[in-house]
């Protein structure tokens, strides 16, 4: 099935749900743990009758889930097929079913809450040194490349935060090479980014915003603060 871009996932207006790096993300909050278990088991309904099941992370007072397809096709400038993972119609099938699920439990979405994050690393060596980072990640080399067409490492079992790499000028070390990607909910990009400037923290590039703004803390690690929009 095709992968969905940005602007088509958001002209669907999915009110739980927020396009954070590859994958739509909703917290449910539930009243205690016990009913976060009712929940879950109405959503894996829900799925089973879609074929299509959503991550799912339980605690005490809120669910959080993760939709996205793990064969989502990705075409190329030349028309080329490529297996990605990515958001697809039928995870776009899903979401609207699970907000009607939460609805008809009186369940209540708090999607400004959502923080996803993912490392990115500075290198002009990606291809020499992905395997090592992604056997130290993961244990296998295998997961380099795995749901991408660029050489990033994604653990198939969601056990650590994505790496990719981003394409730098060989440089002397050392330098800030390693940086964290913060990804939020549109509407509380303001707020987190006035959050961290209160808090000692600077904007150092707002160029690309709202797609992406860097800051700095005081001694100039680097992060970016990251939405969907205008990708």
């Amino acid at each position: 099935m095709d992968m969905l871009m940005d602007d088509k996932i958001a002209a669907f207006k999915l009110t739980d749900w927020r396009k954070l790096g590859q994958g739509l993300h909703a917290r449910y909050v539930v009243s205690d743990f016990g009913a976060g278990v009712r929940f879950v088991t109405a959503v894996a309904a829900a799925g089973d009758e879609l074929g299509h099941h959503p991550q799912v992370q339980l605690g005490d007072g809120y669910v959080d889930l993760k939709l996205i397809s793990a064969d989502a096709i990705y075409r190329d400038g030349e028309g080329v097929e490529h297996v990605v993972e990515w958001v697809t119609q039928r995870d776009i099938d899903l979401a609207g079913r699970i907000t009607d699920v939460a609805a008809e439990l009186g369940v209540v979405a708090d999607p400004g809450s959502i923080t996803t994050i993912e490392l990115a690393l500075d290198t002009a060596n990606a291809a020499a040194i992905a395997p090592m980072w992604a056997a130290l990640l993961t244990g296998s080399t295998s997961s380099v490349g795995y749901g991408t067409i660029g050489g990033g490492v994604r653990d198939v079992l969601g056990r650590v935060p994505n790496l990719w790499f981003q394409d730098t000028d060989a440089h002397e070390t050392p330098r800030q090479r390693f940086h964290l990607d913060v990804w939020v909910a549109p509407e509380v990009r303001e707020q987190r980014i006035a959050a961290a400037v209160a808090a000692g923290g600077v904007i150092v590039d707002d160029s690309e915003a709202p797609s992406f703004v860097v800051l700095a803390d005081s001694d100039g690690n680097k992060a970016c603060v990251c939405t969907a929009e205008a990708r």
